[in-house]
């Protein structure tokens, strides 16, 4: 990991991101919420990326990993502005956003704000608008009460909070009550195991989005993190399938 390097957001906090330049579209891999870019998945495709010779982008979110500032003033709306400042800074060519959990949905407002460059989109448990469906009534008022709400974290010692700017801003980014305005071709993976999204996410996305070109893999086994040998080799299948798709076109 002694390539990191940083670029500056116009406010001077700096987003700790990897970059390896390469041919065709480069890869964009985006983590779940409170996760960073030394995670299995995407430290696999950086790998995997620079061994065949296409570009990859690698990041922390502000307030994660390596990266500026405070956890608790994260939002959607401001991460998607750092991927976005980091692909127009970073990726001279069109680019392919790699969404795990809350990464995927990230990668659909990244996807709308970049339209032009994108070629496509990989989501990994994907879980667009778990503001909404994640949370009960009671929850719900006391985040917008302003409270901060704890959840238990399977993965580590310390519960997991989500901060009443973070809800009311995932609120207002919903995807799932329309139709998404993407026409990329889109890969969907997600474990039927999933204790944290249910796997019924990614059928309702597949349904919402535009394009006609998604494919939806179901992993019977699979939970939700899908870090496991086998499935780090089919997320790595199923996106060199997908730069074949494009290079045949």
């Amino acid at each position: 990991m002694n390539d990191i390097q940083f670029h500056a957001m116009p406010d001077g906090r700096r987003i700790a991101f990897r970059h390896t330049p390469g041919n065709g579209p480069t890869l964009v891999f985006l983590p779940g919420y409170m996760s960073d870019m030394d995670g299995g998945k995407a430290t696999a495709l950086y790998e995997w990326a620079k061994a065949r010779g296409h570009g990859c982008l690698l990041l922390d979110y502000s307030g994660c990993g390596r990266s500026d500032g405070d956890f608790a003033d994260g939002t959607l709306s401001r991460w998607r502005d750092e991927v976005v400042a980091l692909i127009e800074a970073r990726v001279q060519d069109r680019f392919i956003v790699i969404g795990s959990s809350m990464g995927g949905w990230l990668m659909l407002l990244v996807g709308l704000a970049l339209e032009e460059r994108l070629a496509g989109i990989v989501g990994i448990a994907s879980a667009p608008d778990f503001t909404d469906w994640g949370r009960d009534a009671a929850e719900k008022a006391r985040l917008q009460a302003g409270e901060t709400v704890f959840d238990e974290n399977p993965y580590g010692p310390e519960p997991t909070p989500m901060h009443s700017a973070f809800w009311a801003d995932g609120q207002a980014q919903r995807q799932l009550t329309g139709t998404i305005a993407i026409d990329a071709p889109v890969r969907l993976l997600h474990g039927q195991r999933d204790a944290d999204v249910p796997w019924e996410i990614s059928a309702r996305l597949a349904e919402a989005l535009r394009s006609d070109d998604v494919q939806v893999t179901y992993i019977k086994d699979g939970d939700h993190r899908l870090s496991r040998p086998q499935d780090i080799a089919l997320l790595l299948r199923t996106i060199g399938g997908l730069i074949d798709d494009l290079e045949a076109e």
